[in-house]
């Protein structure tokens, strides 16, 4: 067993559905979706620590890595949420731009993500 399998821990991806409110509009409703075992580090690569600085300014989120395995490779704007605390994270890049290829003895995808509310 790899280190990054002894970091993974239980997440659900979240759905998210619009439903109607009653009066003519929606709302925004989550529900848990299929379990999924991700690793979820805090980033502290000089890149994210720039996008940081600059979101600091803006809304304040931090970046965060989240690796899973090629065949669960999360997509843009996914939404999970960690079992142990409730956490959520929104991701903000595409799995399948940064996976290990398949001749690889590492199986892995990895994504950006930042902390996020559901709404």
């Amino acid at each position: 067993m790899s280190l990054i399998d002894n970091m993974m821990e239980s997440c659900v991806i979240m759905n998210k559905a619009k439903v109607p409110d009653g009066q003519g509009g929606y709302t925004t409703q989550w529900t848990e979706g299929a379990e999924i075992m991700v690793a979820i580090t805090f980033d502290t690569s000089i890149r994210a620590s720039l996008q940081g600085l600059r979101a600091e300014s803006e809304t304040a989120n931090v970046t965060y890595t989240l690796t899973t395995t090629r065949d669960n490779a999360l997509e843009f704007h996914d939404v999970i949420k960690r079992l142990s605390d409730n956490a959520t994270f929104r991701v903000t890049s595409d799995g399948k731009d940064n996976k290990s290829p398949k001749v690889s003895t590492l199986n892995m995808s990895q994504v950006s993500a930042e902390r996020w509310e559901l709404t």
